[in-house]
């Protein structure tokens, strides 16, 4: 079966998106498909093309057996709506030209959390006459905070986005939510969806005791470590977080932040650190994804925040899969969906997103857990939350969601 996926991001680029699409296509190529990627420079959160490449109207590489198409795009910070609508709609384009040009795909995968992409995706279906999926990871524009559900930007976007959905030969929802949210809203059948969550790469993730010489680097022995990695966006709550630190710093003085990252909120994290004079949090920058697992080594707890939106009780952040793999419990800052499965295997505590003083009294809960050498506790129900969210499985489920498309032949 030959594979067309458009995405915005992929490696070396390491947040979820990317990690998912790349890791998915591995597994596609083990189990004998073709592959073709297509996508932008890499360039997010900062805004600014890694090391090693131009923004070139078209090239080609291999990346472990997937043929990377880079497409020009017009290049912001992961910040400001509308030039991100820019930058996403110049990859919509771009990405539509070059998919002209490929082998004929069998079947058409376009991912969110951009919408846009989709465009690139419906368009190729129509003139290479091939069924095309929509891969929902974010509910877009459900999930731009800053944008008023009454106004008209906000309802023309939703139309569009019914459009799309109602035209997709197939949907890939991340969760159960997502998937009922579109069945209701534009009216589709379910036998057209399927839920395909996210999951970890238990390969990479897995557990492993701290790394000596890094947690010595960082000051960080005798500390309970709470630690964050991943995108430093406006929608992770952390300024709201960084807040509470003076607070735990005075109640619980081995408590240690550790966040790692890059994205549109460093400047500010960096700036409070400094004002509020902050002793208990060390921030770092990203590192290569084969990397990552030796920082998360570190953990104890592992923190997973999101803003209180109403939109974020359908989403179920990859951080939670990533952690459980490597055992690490989970103070979780998210309602809805993602809370459920915290409780349910349980894999940790959760905390009101936007409660400051219950965030503090869940960080004191662990910090006797931690004391009492109690921490342990979760073991079991991380190691069957890893288990149950495996994505080898999950890349598997969703191959055979893609093979029973390609019979779908227009015209």
């Amino acid at each position: 079966m030959r594979i067309l996926f458009i995405t915005d991001n992929f490696p070396p680029e390491v947040n979820a998106p990317a990690t998912r699409t790349f890791e998915h296509c591995k597994m596609w190529i083990q189990q004998g498909a073709e592959v073709t990627v297509i996508t932008c420079q890499p360039n997010f959160p900062q805004g600014r093309l890694y090391e090693g490449y131009k923004n070139r109207l078209y090239q080609v590489e291999e990346i472990e057996g997937i043929r990377v198409v880079r497409v020009w795009s017009f290049i912001v910070a992961n910040e400001g709506f509308l030039l991100r609508v820019l930058d996403h709609l110049s990859f919509a384009w771009t990405a539509f030209w070059a998919g002209l040009f490929q082998k004929r795909p069998d079947v058409i995968v376009a991912t969110s959390p951009q919408f846009f992409t989709t465009f690139a995706g419906i368009g190729l279906s129509w003139f290479r006459r091939r069924p095309w999926v929509f891969e929902v990871r974010d509910m877009w524009p459900e999930g731009i905070i800053f944008l008023k559900h009454e106004s008209l930007v906000f309802k023309v976007l939703e139309r569009i986005e019914k459009f799309l959905y109602r035209h997709a030969d197939g949907i890939v929802a991340l969760t159960e939510s997502f998937q009922q949210n579109i069945i209701e809203r534009a009216r589709i059948t379910p036998s057209k969806t399927s839920v395909i969550y996210n999951g970890s790469n238990r390969a990479l993730f897995r557990p492993a005791p701290k790394d000596e010489s890094l947690q010595k680097s960082l000051n960080l022995e005798g500390k309970l470590v709470i630690g964050y990695a991943g995108t430093l966006g406006i929608s992770h709550n952390l300024d709201f977080l960084i807040e509470q630190f003076p607070t735990i710093s005075e109640r619980y003085p081995h408590v240690h932040f550790l966040i790692m990252g890059d994205g549109a909120m460093r400047e500010h994290l960096t700036l409070r650190r400094e004002e509020l004079k902050l002793q208990n949090l060390t921030l770092l920058p990203p590192v290569p994804k084969e990397q990552v697992p030796r920082y998360v080594s570190l953990f104890d707890i592992g923190l997973v925040p999101l803003k209180k939106v109403d939109a974020y009780l359908k989403v179920i952040p990859s951080k939670i899969f990533e952690l459980a793999a490597m055992g690490k419990p989970i103070l979780l800052g998210v309602l809805g969906e993602s809370k459920n499965i915290i409780e349910r295997y349980p894999a940790g505590l959760c905390f009101e997103p936007d409660g400051a003083e219950d965030f503090v009294e869940k960080v004191g809960a662990f910090y006797t857990m931690w004391k009492n050498k109690d921490l342990n506790q979760y073991q079991n129900g991380l190691e069957q939350l890893a288990e149950d969210f495996d994505r080898n499985r999950l890349a598997e489920k969703m191959l055979a969601f893609l093979s029973g498309l390609t019979t779908q032949k227009r015209g």
